[in-house]
């Protein structure tokens, strides 16, 4: 008896270790399957470090890539180049942060059903792009280096971002013969890797600190007489702009005027603002990450705060997360977080939508108003409405010295302020020279691209 009792409680014993081991089994599975299946070498998923099943479509449909296969690429050209630095490229070269981030949600795979991809092929991603746009954007840019970019400040949407250079991923260029740089830098994306200099674009983080600060400031007038100096060192505007308000401060973009606010405000208030407005901070949507700016104020002297208040000194801003900055200006002072998949679709049924996230109140909706007025009263009176038919602007241009013998990146940003088109937009172009006669014709053409898109969707 006592050996039968014995052999019993060892038997019981093993079924323990073993149910304990199938629980820890099953565990794992549930919890790890989707890594095992999604890793970046999976055959079941993955073709040269991109996800390589399904298709990918604009706002409207139109097929931009079906990734069975080794690729397949839309049949237009100019749409396959504007497209690239999103969808990537065959060799991993470039990759498709978004698509492989919703890579279960493309195969269809769940940890019961596995890889259950409508009929084998995989699902459909609606991309928030519009494709007419992405042409319209690159074929403004031109020869020009850098990135235009427009969203839709309350929903989120990117409507377009395109990075240039570029290349046809079905006709790659021999990148070893270009002798003149044509193609450097070809393998970032601008709009989300690059961090630039602003320049005067900057000022509208100075006017916002000052008017959250000192509302007493729009009062206030600053006299020009084209030098503020500081010691041996000195901070110069190209012409001395006599007495001004601040508005006209702004709208001018006088830099002498912005060295005495800086003054004003003191680099720990600026600092501060920097921080609330999120303008520094790397900016996460689609599994994608921005490059982080930078504005470090803690060893300024005066005249480098001066310069730093102007958008020079060591400031540096990725134009994805400034842009957000300015949709957060155009909707009261609350931002939307920008994203560029809308919808996955497999077989009938939808494995992921897209919803507005807030990005948090970063100003007062009465500073926020303030500076819709300053922005418009820019466009209305100094850029001219007529480069923006049908649309109410609101903009500041910029011209960002980046040293080295080379010319001024030209930047401009801005949104439009109209109910039907709530779009914020922003311009970096690299070797430029001055902002507003560079920026403004690309994105007249691009926000008037942007306008009739969003009227075909409606």
């Amino acid at each position: 008896m006592n050996r039968i009792m014995g052999r019993a409680r060892l038997l019981l014993v093993l079924v323990l270790i073993l149910a304990l081991g199938t629980s820890f089994f099953v565990g794992e599975y549930f919890i790890g399957s989707g890594k095992w299946i999604l890793f970046s070498g999976s055959p079941h998923v993955y073709n040269a470090g991109n996800i390589g099943c399904g298709v990918v479509a604009d706002r409207e449909g139109v097929l931009l890539l079906d990734l069975r296969n080794n690729r397949t690429y839309a049949q237009n050209d100019t749409l396959r180049s504007a497209t690239l630095h999103w969808l990537g490229d065959r060799k991993g070269s470039i990759s498709a942060p978004a698509l492989s981030h919703y890579a279960s949600e493309l195969i269809g795979f769940d940890p019961i059903g596995g890889v259950y991809a409508y009929g084998g092929v995989g699902g459909q991603a609606t991309m928030t792009l519009s494709a007419t746009v992405q042409m319209a954007a690159l074929e403004a840019m031109g020869d020009y280096k850098g990135t235009v970019a427009v969203y839709n400040y309350k929903t989120g949407e990117i409507l377009c971002a395109v990075t240039t250079p570029t290349y046809d991923p079905d006709n790659i260029p021999d990148f070893a013969s270009d002798a003149n740089g044509a193609y450097s830098g070809v393998y970032v994306n601008r709009f989300i890797q690059s961090a630039y200099t602003p320049g005067s674009i900057f000022k509208i983080v100075t006017v916002a600190a000052a008017l959250e600060t000192m509302p007493e400031i729009q009062n206030q007038t600053f006299t020009c007489t084209g030098t503020v100096e500081y010691g041996v060192d000195t901070v110069t505007c190209e012409q001395a702009h006599g007495t001004l308000t601040f508005q006209e401060a702004f709208a001018k973009s006088c830099n002498c005027s912005f060295a005495q606010i800086a003054g004003i405000l003191g680099k720990d208030v600026l600092q501060r603002y920097v921080s609330q407005f999120g303008i520094t901070e790397s900016l996460s949507f689609d599994g994608i990450t921005t490059a982080s700016g930078n504005v470090e104020l803690s060893a300024a002297a005066p005249v480098q705060l001066a310069w730093s208040a102007i958008g020079q000194h060591k400031d540096l801003i990725n134009p994805c997360r400034y842009m957000s900055f300015i949709g957060a200006i155009a909707t009261g002072g609350t931002g939307v977080k920008p994203h560029l998949i809308s919808q996955i679709k497999v077989g009938g049924s939808v494995t992921y939508q897209a919803k507005p996230q807030s990005d948090g109140r970063i100003m007062s909706s009465e500073t926020a108003a303030i500076l819709q007025e300053y922005l418009r009263n820019n466009v209305e009176n100094y850029y001219g409405d007529d480069s923006f038919p049908g649309l109410t602007v609101c903009a500041k241009s910029g011209t960002a010295e980046v040293g080295g013998g080379k010319k001024p990146n030209a930047m401009f940003t801005g949104f439009v302020a109209d109910e039907e088109y709530p779009l914020a937009f922003i311009a970096a172009i690299e070797d430029g020279g001055y902002g507003r006669p560079v920026c403004v014709p690309i994105l007249s053409k691009v926000l008037t691209a942007c306008k009739e898109a969003m009227d075909n969707h409606s």
